[in-house]
């Protein structure tokens, strides 16, 4: 089998370095070239060439992008965050090789929280009820003010005092449901067919996952929503659903991720190979097998990358032979 070349943006975020690791761990020959804002991260460690790009937002992001392409002869792009996918799936007609993103309609839902609201409300999605600050009237008795293309956690605000603070075109106020946490991956297919899912109940800090354990209790409601989330989107690959299990076990989506989200590395280990997957129809035109899912539980540790006797500038000019995890 021929080598290909994948191309993995956002490496200094977990969510990276765990598609690079679920790579490596994969039975394909793939020569892993990855991106980041910075030009060292813990992503490099993973990864044969790296480069230093723009923020997605940046005009400059799509041509910076297809240089690499074209000098490493990318066959494939697997993006990380929110942005890329977004910047990524606005310009896959002037990218030189895939992309492996959603269509242009979910890449731009779903990078939009309220915009995410205002979708699935119109066709009958459950999703948390969010009305933008200019509108709230005290109608929740519990609520979160969170930024309408917030990422992780970063600027959630519990019960604020007052909204007035808050510009409609930044935030949201949505509804917040107390209950159990979960999180549900799920594959689609190119050809528009939910491959599988699983989930997770987990514990976080800072926004990421750091507890979980395989919950398959609700997977009837889960699976209802997910299949009609993909009847009314375009979006295609791996995504996520995050919601909560009220105490009478009704279930309440809050926040829907259209990429690989950050349990990649975690969900693999059970069962849910959604990087493979990716690799496989986009690389080989192959069509997945089915999840089996097991269960289990997964906890998440620090470790450290060690360069004996290297400088920062040493390590990013050539990739270091001297290097281990400890």
């Amino acid at each position: 089998m021929d080598e290909k070349v994948v191309l993995v943006t956002g490496i200094g975020g977990n969510v990276g370095q765990g598609i690079l690791r679920n790579i490596l761990n994969s039975p394909y020959p793939i020569k892993l070239i990855g991106t980041n804002t910075e030009a060292f991260s813990a992503g490099n460690f993973f990864c044969n060439i790296t480069y230093k790009v723009p923020f997605a937002t940046n005009p400059y992001y799509i041509k910076e992008i297809n240089k690499i392409v074209k000098t490493e002869k990318v066959d494939l792009i697997i993006p990380s965050t929110d942005y890329e996918v977004y910047a990524l799936a606005m310009n896959t007609n002037k990218i030189k090789c895939k992309v492996a993103v959603s269509g242009m309609q979910s890449a731009e839902m779903y990078l939009d929280k309220y915009k995410t609201y205002l979708l699935h409300k119109k066709f009958g999605i459950p999703f948390a009820e969010s009305v933008l600050p200019s509108k709230f009237k005290n109608q929740f008795k519990n609520y979160i003010a969170k930024p309408r293309e917030g990422r992780g956690s970063r600027g959630l605000i519990s019960n604020p005092k007052s909204t007035k603070q808050f510009k409609d075109t930044e935030y949201m106020i949505q509804e917040m449901h107390l209950g159990i946490e979960l999180t549900t991956a799920f594959y689609v297919t190119k050809k528009r067919k939910l491959l599988g899912f699983i989930t997770l109940e987990r514990s976080l800090e800072n926004g990421t996952t750091i507890l979980c354990k395989v919950n398959d209790k609700y997977n009837k409601k889960v699976e209802e929503i997910i299949k009609k989330m993909i009847k009314h989107t375009d979006m295609t690959g791996s995504v996520n659903l995050q919601f909560i299990v009220d105490k009478n076990e009704n279930i309440h989506p809050f926040e829907v991720n259209c990429r690989v989200s950050g349990t990649n590395s975690i969900r693999s280990n059970f069962g849910f190979k959604d990087v493979e997957y990716i690799l496989e129809e986009n690389l080989f035109n192959k069509v997945p097998n089915r999840p089996k899912i097991v269960h289990g539980t997964a906890i998440r540790v620090l470790m450290d990358i060690i360069y004996p006797e290297q400088e920062v500038k040493e390590i990013i000019k050539k990739k270091s032979k001297r290097s281990f995890i400890f």
